[in-house]
């Protein structure tokens, strides 16, 4: 398996990956136009051709960005795909200078594993007057929030 940049081709397997996680209460939903608009943001685990997960890193600030869409196909949990996809995202958001990775996610052993810690979606004001005020979930949301500040020895 490896990680790689996400092409067009792939957007319509992204889409239906992330949104069969959201039908089971997993994650949020994603139009296969949003997909397409934030293409550039996704890394894809690619098995001999084969996509078996999707990650995106979103750049809110110069110093703040969002793991987005962790998604791995069904059936293939249990490999290690997940991990190496968090792993991958974590050292793209370094590699492009950012300071502070958050998520939003039902996920939080899985976050906890990779460094990540509580935190109050309260202090991300550039995720809740982005996003969170258009989400459907606004007045009810029950996501966990988590991040994740690289410091000089991470």
């Amino acid at each position: 398996m490896k990680i790689r940049p996400a092409t067009t081709s792939d957007a319509p397997i992204i889409c239906e990956m992330v949104n069969h996680w959201a039908e089971q209460g997993k994650m949020l939903h994603r139009s296969l136009e949003s997909v397409y608009d934030s293409l550039r943001e996704f890394q894809i685990a690619d098995d001999n051709g084969e996509v078996v997960g999707c990650v995106a890193v979103d750049i809110f600030w110069g110093d703040l960005a969002e793991i987005k869409s962790l998604a791995v196909a069904p059936g293939q949990h249990d490999k290690g795909i997940g991990g190496a996809l968090m792993e991958a995202a974590i050292a793209d958001a370094k590699a492009i200078g950012v300071k502070r990775l958050f998520a939003l996610t039902y996920e939080q052993p899985f976050f906890a594993r990779h460094g990540f810690v509580l935190t109050d979606r309260q202090l991300l004001p550039e995720k809740v007057w982005r996003e969170c005020l258009a989400c459907a979930k606004a007045d009810a949301c029950d996501e966990i929030c988590m991040q994740l500040e690289f410091t000089s020895e991470a």
